[in-house]
């Protein structure tokens, strides 16, 4: 059973994430239109569990099962659109996870979503703290649930999803 674990935040996240945007960015060559660091280790500051997110656009998501065994030989596990319709995901590093890639065709409305949240947290420390300490609390109150863990920080989610989609939308006109 893996364990929910949160960490202070750190700075070793965003080399993580370059180098294996390298492996990455090879695997998909020209298919590949943008490959960003999201989630709460792209962050500084934000207190996270341990998991590089990535999000990868592509000029087409039915071409990217044809990329699986190569992504295999990264160590990646793919799970298909894994509950979210066009998005292609996977996982590396088993119960010890250490990336996840997400996987966008190019103009789908995921990719703001995360890319709202991520710089909105960027930009507003307030949040960053109270998203952290919850998570950190929550790691503390379910180390064996995930699904509790998710569960908790739902709704500041959505609050915070909410918000930081206004924002976006205010400073990208």
């Amino acid at each position: 059973m893996r364990k929910v674990e949160v960490t202070e935040y750190n700075e070793n996240w965003i080399i993580l994430f370059q180098e294996e945007a390298r492996k990455l960015t090879e695997i998909f060559g020209t298919e590949l239109l943008e490959i960003h660091h999201f989630g709460s280790t792209a962050v500084k500051g934000l207190k996270a569990k341990p998991i590089i997110d990535m999000l990868l656009v592509v000029k087409d998501i039915q071409l990217v099962n044809k990329f699986n065994g190569e992504m295999r030989s990264l160590g990646y596990v793919p799970k298909g659109e894994n509950g979210i319709p066009e998005r292609r995901y996977f996982q590396k590093g088993g119960d010890q996870r250490t990336h996840h890639v997400h996987i966008y065709e190019k103009d789908n409305k995921q990719i703001i979503r995360h890319l709202a949240f991520r710089d909105y947290l960027r930009e507003h420390p307030d949040s960053v703290k109270m998203y952290g300490d919850l998570k950190m609390e929550l790691a503390k109150r379910f180390p064996f649930n995930i699904d509790s863990y998710i569960d908790g920080k739902e709704s500041l989610v959505l609050e915070l999803e909410k918000k930081a989609l206004k924002w976006w939308m205010s400073t990208h006109k």
